[in-house]
């Protein structure tokens, strides 16, 4: 479904007269006499869309159906949009359990942004370890596990510090 407002370029909240000075102005502008060859077909096919366009948007009773079929489109084509969006963390989950062969368990949802989300994000990829006291090279995981500490110290120490009778203790762990 062609969408007539994009076309006529104007708001869909736009009034009557509005619709109709925009559509002289385009009529002018798209005058198949004043072009040649290709370009005169191209403008031809705009000028037929717009002179469709203003003939469903001029009329009142068509433009209130097609308002509601574009609705209806826009409603579709949100539900398609959001549906793409939450299939993707389940479509990574199980990239993920395929790569680290782990059973596959629930996904435990986080509160972005919050200072209880980082300690259990902490926690979660502290029980992800298969050998603790083993030697290993660092993964992914582990660096954004020491990114996540880290930030956390420092949060606290800043926090600490802007605390009046804190802030002698946090002078005192600081080396210089």
């Amino acid at each position: 479904m062609k969408n007539y407002y994009e076309i006529l370029e104007v708001n869909p909240n736009a009034s009557q007269e509005i619709i109709t000075k925009t559509y002289e102005i385009l009529k002018s502008k798209y005058k198949p006499e004043l072009y040649v060859g290709e370009e005169k077909l191209i403008v031809e096919n705009s000028l037929k869309d717009i002179e469709e366009a203003y003939r469903i948007l001029s009329d009142a009773f068509l433009r209130a159906q097609y308002d509601q079929e574009l609705q209806k489109q826009l409603a579709g084509e949100k539900k398609k949009y959001y549906d793409k969006i939450y299939q993707k963390p389940e479509e990574i989950q199980n990239y993920e359990n395929q790569v680290y062969n782990q059973p596959q368990r629930e996904q435990k949802k986080h509160k972005v942004g919050s200072f209880m989300s980082m300690i259990d994000l902490l926690r979660e990829i502290f029980k992800k370890r298969e050998h603790k006291g083993e030697k290993r090279k660092l993964v992914r995981e582990d660096f954004i596990a020491i990114g996540l500490t880290a930030v956390i110290v420092i949060a606290l120490g800043v926090i600490l510090w802007f605390i009046p009778f804190t802030r002698g203790f946090i002078r005192s762990l600081i080396p210089f």
